[in-house]
């Protein structure tokens, strides 16, 4: 059941670009803990501004963001950087691992920054990397891995602090169609566990059989906002 609690606050939301126009106009979402959602739309409909805030990588030009209570929109550049860390993971398209780090390291890494004692992330590594069914893969290198596992890794590193909100961007758009169909699977399980997805993706496919609610966005509007067809 999923927990009436709100979690994602977006409220009157405009972000402008001198060179481009709008990236998003009067947006205002709301997203419970719990859900699992699918943001849709063409290219430079404004999914990826979205999505930089709610990372807190980018501030509105108008409007407010709040994540778990957090105004992420007012945040300064350190404040924003512990919110990174803490409250948000996020899962891209090409990874984005360190080649010269083993898999276990690239998803140790997130948590020795948030400060966490060792002991205590290792387990919560150990954790993730069995419950990923990754774990003899602890002491490989990405480079040696598939694009599935390679996500895998990815999807653990994003989940090793206990992130309030997982942000998922394009997760299955560098896979074949049965890494990409496993990972689906994968992102749907980890929300049936409880934890808050977002999706990014241009993927119809994907997203009803991710998510339980699908938002499109054209030319930086909400002009559908309606439960996902099929799951």
């Amino acid at each position: 059941m999923i927990n009436p609690t709100v979690l994602v606050e977006i409220r009157d939301v405009a972000k402008r670009y001198d060179d481009s126009g709008a990236g998003l106009d009067s947006v205002t979402l709301t997203i419970r803990s719990g859900e699992s959602v699918a943001v849709l739309g063409p290219s430079g409909s404004g999914k990826s501004t979205l999505l930089n805030l709610l990372a807190g990588l980018d501030r509105p030009t108008a409007g407010t963001v709040t994540v778990g209570g957090v105004r992420v929109d007012a945040l300064g550049e350190a404040g924003s950087a512990r919110y990174r860390r803490t409250a948000v993971g996020m899962v891209f398209q090409f990874f984005n691992l360190l080649d010269d780090l083993t898999v276990l390291d690239n998803v140790l890494l997130p948590a020795q920054l948030a400060g966490t004692p060792r002991g205590q992330a290792n387990d919560r590594t150990t954790e993730l990397l069995r419950q990923l069914n990754i774990d003899d893969l602890r002491g490989a290198y990405p480079g040696r891995l598939s694009g599935g596992e390679r996500q895998r890794v990815a999807i653990a590193r994003a989940l090793v602090n206990r992130p309030a909100l997982l942000l998922a961007d394009e997760p299955t758009g560098a896979l074949d169609t049965a890494a990409g169909a496993d990972v689906a699977e994968l992102l749907r399980d980890i929300n049936s566990r409880g934890q808050t997805v977002v999706l990014v993706t241009h993927d119809l496919a994907l997203a009803g059989s991710v998510t339980g609610r699908t938002v499109e966005l054209v030319d930086g509007r909400i002009t559908s906002d309606a439960a996902t067809a099929t799951r």
